[in-house]
């Protein structure tokens, strides 16, 4: 038996348009992937204006993902306790004022404020998107037909926050990069109410307050200590606290959930075998995507010399390969199987990694990026859409803001975690490679290889994790 849980109950309609409500779910949830990227490349012009030095501009980043990753599972079950919808709505209202908030700032700590709420609200708003899909899609076809675009939404996030961010600063300053989310989360929130029914009524279970804190500390703690890895390094007594603070708080949350009437997490969730290894392999996807990303960004300005829309611009062919392939993706996986198509696809990935990890300091585009570029590009499309399939499968409609929270946390924790591990590899061959006498961009070119070739390794390892799924992903 491969899963405890059932699957979802069959439900009331929640949409007349569903195809449509979709579409403005997932432009929410666009724009919650592509605020962990785009601000990227506005650091330098921000941090003029606001005065900010190198150590502040990474809090820019951290706050956000401290925030949005420490309080997924919280955002999951807060949803699954007091409506989908309700929270949801929410979660982009939260969004779209930080967002402006964040535009408006005149001073670092007003837009370390601003970025916090940012990812605050992203936690309630993602596993309540989430969720609201799978009752908008209870019938098992049309379900991963709309995880189909879910996932390509959550991969194109991903590679386009480089362009839109060099052209969003390159032409309208760093601003717009932020203001960018308030006109769109507007259409979110006017049309969500008109397309998707209010939540019904249920019996409200108490929440584990105990179980809230322990776990959302532990997340911060660990988010803290990855991103404390690339500032101060794994040694620093920052970066060890914080791990070790990580550790007991997850223990202490195990011991709470164990005993708990009305558990935040039951623990019994992760005897569903696709959930757990869903979630495992969003985790490892998430780590070397997010390294990637940011390797290639650097790679392309630092090494190459293209500036900020260039490089931007570079990401389109990555990005239509994941389109094409996330749209085919749902008709694959119903030919194939969920669990061929993630291997599959891994392995397609960890090839275009590999591929990549041989483009030299003196690279020309077309011969030496185009080609790895589009490969990578269709691994992820396949990837992402099929791996967000396994982490919802057979998991009740009254824990699907969990699911949602779960596979969110995974990719973001991921994502710090392959972060600061691969850049670190890459520093290290960096800075080998300078002393024995190699130039900078030499040097920066050997240690980016290392880096996607450990990306090309840890995707090889989710698909070795991908085929102990269960029978029903097969």
């Amino acid at each position: 038996m491969t899963s405890t849980l059932t699957p979802p109950a069959p439900q009331v309609q929640r949409s007349t348009r569903r195809w449509i409500a979709l579409g403005i779910l997932a432009l929410a949830q666009f724009l919650v992937v592509l605020d962990a990227s785009i601000v990227n490349i506005a650091l330098p012009v921000l941090g003029d204006q606001l005065h900010m030095d190198t150590a502040a501009l990474a809090w820019v980043i951290t706050a956000y993902v401290l925030a949005f990753g420490g309080l997924l599972l919280l955002g999951g079950r807060l949803a699954d306790r007091y409506g989908h919808r309700r929270v949801f709505l929410i979660g982009t209202a939260g969004f779209v004022a930080a967002s402006a908030l964040a535009g408006l700032s005149a001073s670092s700590e007003m837009l370390l404020g601003a970025r916090t709420l940012q990812g605050l609200s992203a936690a309630l708003l993602a596993p309540a998107a989430l969720a609201l899909l799978t009752h908008l899609f209870p019938d098992s076809r049309d379900r991963a037909k709309a995880l189909g675009v879910w996932g390509g939404v959550a991969g194109i996030g991903s590679a386009a926050g480089v362009l839109l961010g060099g052209v969003l600063t390159a032409t309208l300053g760093w601003q717009s990069v932020f203001f960018v989310n308030v006109p769109v989360g507007a259409v979110v929130l006017i049309a969500v109410p008109l397309l998707i029914t209010r939540d019904a009524p249920g019996a409200r279970s108490a929440l584990d307050i105990p179980g809230a804190a322990t776990i959302t500390g532990a997340l911060i703690a660990a988010v803290g200590a990855l991103s404390a890895v690339e500032q101060v390094g794994f040694a620093h007594p920052l970066t060890v606290g914080l791990a070790i603070a990580a550790v007991v708080l997850a223990v202490a949350f195990v011991f709470i959930e164990r005993r708990s009437a009305s558990p935040l997490v039951p623990l019994a969730t992760f005897r569903n075998r696709s959930l757990t290894v869903g979630n495992i392999v969003m985790l490892l996807v998430g780590a070397g995507m997010v390294a990637l990303f940011f390797a290639l960004s650097v790679y392309m300005q630092a090494v190459l010399g293209f500036d900020a829309l260039t490089t931007g611009l570079t990401q389109l062919p990555l990005a239509g390969a994941l389109v094409v392939v996330a749209g085919l993706a749902p008709s694959i996986i119903h030919r194939l199987g969920t669990k061929p198509t993630l291997i599959g696809s891994l392995l397609v990935l960890a090839g275009g990694l590999v591929w990549l990890s041989l483009a030299p300091s003196t690279a020309v585009f077309a011969l030496h990026i185009l080609g790895p570029s589009l490969l990578i590009g269709v691994g992820m499309g396949g990837a992402f859409v099929s791996t967000t399939h396994l982490a919802v499968d057979g998991v009740e409609g009254g824990e699907a803001g969990l699911a949602g929270g779960l596979v969110n946390t995974s990719q973001q924790i991921g994502g710090a975690l392959g972060l600061a591990v691969l850049s670190t590899i890459a520093a290290v061959r960096t800075s080998a490679l300078l002393e024995s006498g190699a130039t900078t961009a030499e040097a920066l070119t050997g240690g980016f290889s290392w880096l996607f070739l450990g990306a090309a390794a840890v995707t090889v390892i989710a698909a070795v994790a991908a085929g102990f799924a269960g029978r029903r992903a097969s």
